[in-house]
């Protein structure tokens, strides 16, 4: 037992796990049957915080049916969709455990695996354990080389802590989980920010294997806007880039300048629109091109002012009953 922020007594349990889902009605049954024994088998206290990111199917009613079977499931419903990552959140800010795994419902990162981090864990007094993917033999070949691109591309900026290979599937102590909700930002990316906070960490490695069923929630606009988020999260460099390319911008007009005089002094001038046509495009690009680097920081600006909460919660099964819960940003709920 433990005093919570309200000053009542609560239960301390040592695992939970967080599985944000949308649209997983195809996948929950097959889901909680491999999740529910893995569970069941390290003979510990446990929950596991289902949370429904605005579904339009029928994952909460089903959700709701396999709790009647399964005390230690919590299903949490948000208002809307608010994406994978704010989902992980409301999921974070939700979870009683002293240890936490993140995991999704497609079955790609095996349940099997949770059992041995969590021994690693306990047993090196780490406070994470990632789970890292060997091999994606069952992705394809484009998803592969764009993984490994952008886990490349973040390693330059956030550094070598981050572990190649290793997205969503983790397990945290509670000390990283207070820290995760104690930070204010309004959309965090949990695969560079966990190791970016420096805690000990040790890596589990699992074959990816393919979804088990429905599609994938991350298609290439997804893929596209995590990308910019992760960039624009952890580094000013794009802003860099812009600076450089207003430099290389203002030397070409120094260059198309000289070359102008020289041309009027020889008297060589030849009318023509060609060069004054590339002249134009190169330099109004450039400058949209650093208009919107810009833009995407202005934005999360924006949005950090506005200090609206992230989600909404619909209905917590751990509650009484449904009622609006909203949480914001950099606040831990009671």
């Amino acid at each position: 037992m433990r005093i919570g922020l309200d000053g009542q007594e609560e239960v301390v349990m040592l695992l939970s796990v967080v599985t944000p889902m949308y649209n997983e009605r195809e996948a929950v049954d097959q889901f909680v049957a491999r999740l529910r024994p893995a569970l069941d088998g390290l003979g510990t206290e446990y929950e596991v915080v289902a949370v429904d990111d605005g579904s339009t199917d029928a994952t909460v009613s089903r959700l709701l049916q396999l709790r009647a079977d399964w005390p230690q499931l919590r299903v949490v419903s948000l208002r809307r969709n608010v994406g994978h990552q704010t989902a992980l959140r409301a999921g974070f800010q939700a979870v009683r455990g002293e240890y936490v795994v993140s995991i999704d419902a497609d079955l790609q990162d095996p349940p099997e695996v949770i059992g041995e981090m969590l021994a690693l864990a306990r047993r090196d007094q780490v406070d994470v354990v990632y789970g890292v993917r060997s091999d994606r033999s069952t992705d394809s070949a484009f998803k592969r080389n764009s993984a490994g691109l952008y886990y490349r591309m973040m390693r330059r900026l956030v550094g070598p802590s981050l572990s190649d290979q290793a997205g969503d599937f983790r397990l945290m102590s509670r000390a990283v989980v207070t820290v995760l909700n104690s930070l204010p930002e309004p959309r965090p990316v949990y695969r560079l920010v966990v190791p970016s906070l420096g805690f000990s960490s040790r890596e589990v490695s699992y074959a990816r294997q393919e979804r088990v069923a429905g599609r994938t929630k991350y298609p290439l606009s997804r893929m596209v806007r995590l990308t910019f988020d992760s960039v624009t999260g952890f580094s000013a460099a794009p802003l860099r880039l812009a600076t450089w390319l207003g430099l290389f911008s203002f030397l070409l007009c120094v260059a198309l300048i000289v070359t102008a005089l020289v041309a009027w002094g020889s008297g060589g001038v030849v009318p023509g629109w060609t060069s004054l046509y590339i002249a134009v495009l190169l330099l109004g690009g450039i400058q949209l091109i650093c208009l919107g680097l810009l833009g995407e920081y202005v934005g999360r600006i924006y949005m950090a002012s506005q200090q609206r909460p992230p989600y909404l919660v619909a209905l917590d099964t751990a509650t009484p009953a449904p009622a609006d819960t909203s949480v914001p940003a950099g606040r831990t709920p009671s």
